[in-house]
């Protein structure tokens, strides 16, 4: 049964009551971690959806309270001139997880079916062809052994505006918007038209998509997190309480003596 959530006043789940859920499902994510390492198990989730549909927020919460070195993200950037005469697949491949790792895609192959194609950086045939090899492609990952998630968050026209527009007046986050941000923006049909190919193509049985809605930030994270706990098969791991070993004092000194006259930080806080 879901926990009783509070409400703000635009109807948007509570910081308070969206900390206490998180913390719950972080200390689960860390019990997945445990599992990973001891079964040398390898995933990869990835994450795709509109320019402020929420994807940078949900993994920043999937990973927070995680070692970087069992999740691993994966955020690409353009392709260089030598990558792009490889094959398209190939510099997402070199990506994915050995035993003991789980590799978070922020946006990934699926670049080709989604701003590629609608900027027109691919033709109609080769994102034909993309989409019909794609499902062929996971197949092989998923038969290797791979535990692959593919997450589509799904923002409303109305919150978008108000993401970027947000990003436009805050100085914290006027890095995140771009002139290819914006051209996708005013292309929101586009968008749309080229998702539900992509949909349509790749939802296949051993590699579907999981939609989620992400108009409530807090919510989606929750919801999100909480399914893909449940489409890993984790189980606690049984460790051996630690205890912090007695300090030896051979060789003992004043170690804080020797630092003095040594280049503090000035204390401003």
């Amino acid at each position: 049964m879901a926990a009783k959530q509070a409400n703000d006043n635009n109807g948007r789940m509570e910081r308070k009551a969206y900390e206490k859920e998180l913390r719950k499902l972080q200390v689960e994510l860390c019990h997945l971690q445990d599992w990973v390492k001891d079964k040398g198990a390898r995933a990869i989730i990835l994450f795709e959806g509109r320019d402020a549909a929420g994807k940078g927020g949900t993994i920043k919460a999937l990973t927070e309270r995680v070692s970087p070195r069992v999740f691993r993200v994966a955020a690409l950037p353009a392709p260089s001139d030598r990558q792009k005469t490889q094959m398209f697949m190939q510099r997402y491949v070199e990506r994915f997880p050995a035993a003991g790792e789980i590799v978070i895609f922020d946006r990934s192959w699926y670049n080709r079916a989604g701003v590629e194609y609608v900027m027109g950086f691919c033709g109609e045939e080769e994102n034909r062809r993309f989409l019909t090899l794609c499902p062929q492609i996971e197949k092989y990952v998923v038969d290797a052994g791979i535990l692959l998630i593919k997450i589509w968050l799904e923002v409303g026209q109305e919150e978008q505006e108000k993401r970027f527009s947000a990003r436009i007046d805050d100085p914290l986050r006027q890095w995140k918007l771009s002139p290819m941000d914006l051209e996708s923006y005013r292309r929101w049909y586009d968008y749309s038209r080229a998702r539900d190919l992509m949909l349509e193509a790749t939802d296949s049985a051993h590699a579907p998509w999981s939609i989620v809605r992400s108009d409530d930030k807090r919510r989606a994270q929750l919801n999100c997190i909480s399914h893909i706990l449940k489409l890993i098969p984790y189980k606690k791991v049984a460790h051996t309480r630690v205890k912090l070993p007695k300090r030896s004092n051979k060789n003992k000194y004043d170690d804080q003596a020797t630092l003095k006259g040594k280049n503090f930080v000035v204390q401003r806080y």
